[in-house]
């Protein structure tokens, strides 16, 4: 890695099943044909990071299984630095994917026991590089015991340090948080809003959707609960509703809003992914990896980045799973806008 500042993606490896599109279900109609991808927020949030030119540390436990090294592979291919990796003796985490009329996913996990939730403190401060100038946490990973509590161990220790930018994405699996797998995990609603309320307090930066606010709050009004979100300690908040416009709250300032690029949806696996790696990207190569120099950006700064990170989310969707564009892709869609 260089000796500058490095964004540091902490969290879950997550082979996704995602069903062929136009395939049957064979001549017994009970065996619908999948296609294996790489993917979890974390993953998904590195290769696009990385596609697009950061400098970028997969910071991961990588599990047993034929799968694993199809996901080391996946991230070096991406330019993500593989130094991150921890070589667990626990199973991959695998999720089957179904696709709704409008591409949006519904997720079936196999997660118990997996490596993503093992965590310990000694682990992450190993693969913790130098220079860490932007920490992305979030998902299933930062509020699953074990490993959750090592985790905001490490929050905490960068935000009190004062150099590195934390950013959160709470990425709320419902059947994984509460109710009976959950509970298999050690979740309940509680125990994740206990946690998931520890690592916004030291947030600078937080992505949260409406279908994660529909299960940590159901908010009436998006715009109150951006704000609230903003008056709770981070510096900047970006709030997703599907194709309707983004919200961005800070404190003490009005919620702007920011209608995204209108494209033809493939699907929508990784979109919040890739839109949290274009916002990172951008706050890292603009040098904002300090909460002091996100706070001096203007608005008109802050809606150019959400605009780019957008429109790395769009021409995600535009793609079958999480296939993140390049730098160069992005450039080109950019200038043709």
């Amino acid at each position: 890695m260089p000796d500058s500042p490095v964004l540091c993606v902490l969290g879950e490896l997550v082979v996704d099943l995602l069903p062929v599109p136009g395939a049957d279900a064979g001549p017994e109609g009970t065996a619908p044909h999948y296609v294996a991808r790489p993917g979890g927020n974390a993953l998904n949030v590195a290769v696009a990071a990385g596609r697009l030119g950061a400098p970028v540390r997969l910071m991961a436990r990588l599990g047993t299984g034929p799968l694993a090294p199809h996901l080391r592979r996946h991230a070096e291919l991406s330019g993500v630095d593989g130094a991150g990796f921890v070589d667990a003796t626990e199973p991959v985490s695998l999720a089957v994917v179904g696709l709704a009329p409008d591409g949006s996913p519904d997720y079936g996990f196999h997660v118990l026991g997996a490596a993503d939730w093992q965590w310990t403190e000694e682990e992450l401060l190993r693969v913790l590089p130098t220079r860490p100038g932007i920490l992305h946490v979030g998902s299933i990973s930062s509020w699953t015991a074990p490993g959750a509590d090592a985790i905001a161990g490490v929050v905490e220790r960068l935000h009190a340090g004062g150099s590195t930018l934390i950013s959160v994405d709470p990425n709320v699996r419902p059947m994984l948080a509460e109710g009976p797998v959950g509970r298999m995990l050690g979740n309940t609603a509680s125990v994740v809003h206990a946690r998931l309320d520890r690592l916004v307090a030291q947030a600078d930066v937080v992505k949260v959707s409406a279908e994660d606010l529909a299960w940590l709050e159901d908010p009436s009004d998006l715009d109150d609960a951006a704000r609230r979100w903003a008056d709770r300690g981070p510096a900047l908040i970006l709030l997703t509703d599907g194709a309707a416009p983004l919200r961005v709250a800070r404190p003490g300032r009005p919620v702007l809003h920011r209608g995204p690029p209108v494209v033809t949806v493939a699907d929508t696996v990784g979109a919040g992914d890739s839109l949290a790696a274009g916002l990172l990207t951008g706050l890292l190569q603009s040098g904002v990896t300090s909460r002091t120099a996100l706070e001096a950006l203007s608005d008109e700064q802050v809606l150019a980045l959400v605009d780019d990170a957008a429109l790395v989310a769009a021409i995600n969707c535009t793609r079958v799973g999480a296939d993140p564009p390049t730098r160069a892709e992005l450039d080109a869609a950019r200038s043709a806008r």
